[in-house]
C-alpha cells in the first residue's frame, strides 16, 4: 500500500479522490435509468418481466414473480443448518439493538388548556431491495428488514434479482423469511426499484425503499424520491482505521482488506502515528493479498483507493478522520475510548483491537447500513426511525388562545398574510 505524510495538499487530494467514487459522479447512467424507470411506470409488470429477462437472463411472469413457501422450504433443505442457526442468534442481536430505538407517541398538558404532542406512526409499507450479481448478502436482509418489524410497519416487500433459473439464492430467502418479510419477489436493477415506487399489478406501491444496490439502483433511488421516501443513496464500502504504535499490524492489515474486499471502488485507509506500523501493516497487506480469493479485486481497490497515512501526532490523525468521515472507524490505539469522544463524523466506531468491523456487519447488532463517501458528517445508520414518521399535536382552549392571539396576529400581519391573522382574530370578535 501507499504510504503517504499528511499534509494539507495531500488530505485534499485524498478528499478529491474519494469523492469519484460517489454515486452523484454517474450521471451517464442516468439518462439509462430514466428510461427502464419511465418504462415501469407506463408498461408496468410488462417492461418488468422484460428487463429482468433481458438483465437477469430468467424468465419471469405474474405467476412467478412471488416467492411461494414451496421454493422457501426448498431452500432450508439446501442450507447449512449451522449457518440457519448463526443467522438466528444475528436476528436476535440486530432486534435487541433496535428495540432501544423504539420511538413512542407524547403529550404534554399544561393547565391553561394547552396540549402538545408528537404522534408517532409506523409506515404502511415498506420495499427493501437485496442486491445479486456479484455477491450475496444475507446478512443485509436482517439490517434492513429486522428494525421496520420493531419499528411495526404493516407490510415489509422485499425484492431481489433471480439467477438465470429464476431462483433466489437460498440463504437470501432463509434470511427474510427468519426476518418476517411479508412478501418477496424476483425482481432487481432499477427495474425494481420502478415496481416499488410506482406499483405494478404485481407489486404494490410503497411508503419507502431501502437496501444497499449497483449504481443503477442507487441512481433509481435517488430518480424514485418524491414518489416513495429512500433511506440514501449508498456508494462503496469504505474504512478507516486510526492506529498507534501499540497496534498489532496483522489485525489492522486483515480489517483493512475486509473492506477493500467488496468491489474496485472500495476505499480501505490507515491513519497511523506509527512509521514503524504503517510499513508493517503494508508487508502484512501483500502477504494477505497473495492468498486472499478475492485478491484481484482488492489489489485494485488498494492501488486506486486504499493510503496510509503517517499523521504528525494523534490530533492531526483525528481532524484527518473527521475530514474524511468514513462509513467505518475502527480505533485500535492504547486508549480508544478517549479517541472516540474526539470523533465527530463516522458511520460506525469500532473500538479496540477485537472490534474488527466484520462484528458490525454480521452480529453485533448495530445497523451495518450506514453513510458513505463523507456523508457521516450529516447522515446516520439505517434505525427504526428510518420506518417511522411523526406527526405534531396541537390544541388549544379558548382562554390559552386569548392570551397570545394578538402576537400571532401581529406575526401574520408583518408577513402580509392578513388570511392567516384573520383565522385567529375571528375568534375573539367583539
Amino acid at each position: 500500500m501507499r504510504i503517504v505524510k499528511i499534509t494539507e495538499k495531500e488530505r485534499n487530494n485524498i478528499l478529491q479522490n474519494l469523492l469519484k467514487r460517489s454515486p452523484g459522479q454517474y450521471e451517464k447512467y442516468e439518462e439509462k435509468v430514466k428510461k427502464i424507470l419511465e418504462d415501469i411506470r407506463e408498461r408496468k409488470d410488462e417492461a418488468l418481466f422484460e428487463y429482468t429477462e433481458k438483465y437477469d437472463k430468467a424468465k419471469i411472469n405474474a405467476g412467478n414473480i412471488k416467492v411461494t413457501s414451496e421454493e422457501i422450504e426448498e431452500a432450508y433443505t439446501k442450507a447449512d443448518p449451522k449457518l440457519v442457526e448463526i443467522i438466528r442468534k444475528s436476528i436476535a442481536n440486530i432486534y435487541d439493538y433496535h428495540k432501544k430505538q423504539v420511538r413512542y407517541s407524547w403529550f404534554d398538558s399544561k393547565p391553561d388548556g394547552t396540549i402538545l404532542g408528537q404522534k408517532v406512526t409506523p409506515l404502511s409499507r415498506v420495499g427493501v431491495y437485496v442486491p445479486g450479481g456479484k455477491a450475496a448478502y444475507p446478512s443485509s436482509v436482517l439490517m434492513n428488514i429486522v428494525p421496520a418489524k420493531v419499528a411495526g410497519v404493516d407490510e415489509v416487500i422485499m425484492v431481489t434479482p433471480p439467477g438465470p433459473d429464476g431462483k433466489v439464492y437460498p440463504m437470501t430467502l432463509i434470511a427474510a423469511n427468519e426476518a418476517g418479510a411479508d412478501s418477496i419477489y424476483k425482481a432487481g436493477g432499477a427495474q425494481a426499484i420502478g415496481a416499488l415506487a410506482y406499483g405494478t399489478e404485481s407489486i404494490k406501491k410503497v411508503d419507502k425503499i431501502t437496501g444497499p444496490g449497483n449504481i443503477f439502483v442507487a441512481l433509481a433511488k435517488k430518480a424514485v424520491y418524491g414518489h416513495a421516501s429512500i433511506d440514501s443513496i449508498a456508494g462503496p464500502s469504505e474504512i478507516l482505521i486510526i492506529a498507534d504504535e501499540t497496534a498489532n499490524p496483522r489485525y489492522v492489515a486483515a480489517d483493512l482488506l475486509s473492506q477493500a474486499e467488496h468491489d474496485e471502488m472500495a476505499s480501505a485507509i490507515l491513519i497511523t502515528t506509527s512509521e514503524e506500523l504503517a510499513k508493517r501493516v503494508s508487508d502484512e497487506v501483500d502477504g494477505f493479498a497473495k492468498e486472499l480469493s478475492r485478491s484481484g479485486i482488492i489489489k485494485k481497490s488498494l492501488e486506486a483507493y486504499g493510503y496510509i497515512l503517517i499523521a504528525g501526532d494523534m490530533e492531526e490523525a483525528v481532524a484527518t478522520a473527521n475530514e474524511i468521515a468514513s462509513e467505518h472507524l475502527e480505533i485500535i490505539t492504547k486508549n480508544p475510548f478517549d479517541i472516540m469522544t474526539k470523533i465527530r463524523n463516522a458511520g460506525a466506531i469500532f473500538l479496540g483491537e477485537y472490534s474488527s468491523e466484520p462484528l458490525g456487519d454480521y452480529f453485533a447488532g448495530p445497523n451495518h447500513v450506514l453513510p458513505t463517501n463523507g456523508t457521516a458528517k450529516f447522515f446516520s445508520p439505517l434505525s427504526v426511525d428510518d420506518f417511522i414518521k411523526k406527526t405534531s399535536i396541537i390544541s388549544y382552549s379558548r382562554e390559552a388562545l386569548e392570551k397570545v392571539h394578538t402576537d400571532i396576529e401581529d406575526f401574520a400581519e408583518s408577513e402580509q398574510l392578513t388570511a392567516h391573522a384573520n383565522s385567529i382574530a375571528v375568534r375573539f370578535e367583539k
